[in-house]
């Protein structure tokens, strides 16, 4: 640690504003790129080459790029991997993060498979709300596009949550033409009678998995939703998400939609990324990031982390060019970025 004081003042009256006018208010966190499952869209199941572990972020270094980006303007804070519940220590980092103050939202995105033996531990250290990937509500099929794990494990995972406290509780669910788009309905149902808020998610052109003919696009899902009936738009659900929302006339939870290559949100994109290793990048779907570890060892300095901060919102893209891609990104995979 170098010897600047403790206190932010050094650089209060700064703010992340890109060249476009868009405030930066959102930082999601990659606490590793290890997972324990190989999702197809993910992750290949052969030659992934993961980060060195001494070059991953420790738990300390995680907090003080937080606290720096906080002191700038972050407030919502998102903890994703790979999966985050496989980072040794990750309960210690919530509450590190949760005792920031300035941090008004702290989450995680999470397949769910180990939640139910951390859920209560993760809500008593501070972590406010969750979201769970559910792609689908089979066994087999589970097994197939994960190709790891029990969806059991997940039903257990959801029911922890909500029995810790956690809300709201999101799932969400990646669309793939003829592998799970036959239970858009089926998943859509659990929001009638539990308070659950399902995200239903275009395929994304990253990895070698995607085809073109596997999207299925917001449009779409938007009219078989309505086939069980008249949706009504909700608004101020808890969260910085992108999705658009509505739910069924006395449901609990509500259903939502995520077209990211259709329906792009770019033009309200408020978050910027920070990847396993320590990269600061400002879009999932660009390569060019901002490397941190600069500014943290071998001692942090908290000023030209600020420094490093504006300058990857300064080259944060307008929009991101996935629509019309007819391949994957060829060099990225979605664990290595924090999804």
């Amino acid at each position: 640690m170098n010897d600047l004081p403790t206190s932010h003042t050094s650089l209060a009256g700064h703010s992340l504003t890109d060249p476009f006018g868009r405030k930066i208010t959102y930082l999601r966190v990659s606490v590793t790129d290890r997972c324990n499952l190989r999702c197809v869209y993910c992750m290949p199941l052969q030659g992934v080459q993961f980060v060195p572990r001494c070059e991953i972020l420790t738990l300390e270094e995680i907090k003080e790029v937080v606290r720096v980006g906080v002191s700038l303007g972050i407030h919502s804070v998102r903890l994703t991997g790979g999966e985050p519940l496989v980072r040794e220590g990750i309960v210690a980092l919530v509450k590190m993060i949760s005792q920031i103050p300035g941090v008004e939202d702290l989450s995680m995105t999470t397949n769910g498979v180990l939640l139910s033996r951390t859920a209560n531990h993760l809500a008593r250290a501070g972590l406010r709300r969750i979201n769970i990937s559910l792609d689908t509500l089979r066994s087999d099929r589970f097994q197939e596009i994960t190709r790891f794990g029990k969806v059991e494990d997940v039903f257990s995972g959801i029911d922890a949550a909500m029995k810790a406290g956690l809300s709201p509780i999101k799932l969400n669910t990646v669309v793939m033409r003829g592998v799970n788009d036959d239970e858009i309905l089926d998943i859509a149902r659990l929001s009638l009678d539990k308070p659950l808020h399902i995200r239903f998610i275009e395929l994304m052109p990253i990895g070698d998995y995607f085809h073109p003919e596997r999207v299925v696009s917001a449009a779409e899902i938007f009219k078989r939703l309505q086939t069980l009936g008249p949706l009504k738009g909700v608004r101020g659900l808890r969260g910085c998400g992108p999705a658009r929302s509505w739910m069924w006339e006395g449901a609990l939870g509500t259903v939502g939609i995520i077209g990211a290559v259709t329906q792009a949100f770019c033009a309200q994109c408020n978050r910027l990324r920070l990847t396993a290793r320590g990269a600061l990048r400002p879009c999932l779907d660009h390569e060019k990031d901002i490397d941190l570890k600069v500014a943290l060892r071998p001692s942090v300095n908290r000023e030209k982390l600020a420094a490093l901060f504006q300058e990857a919102v300064r080259i944060k893209p307008e929009s991101h060019t996935m629509a019309g891609r007819e391949v994957g990104l060829p060099h990225s995979c979605m664990a290595g970025v924090g999804g």
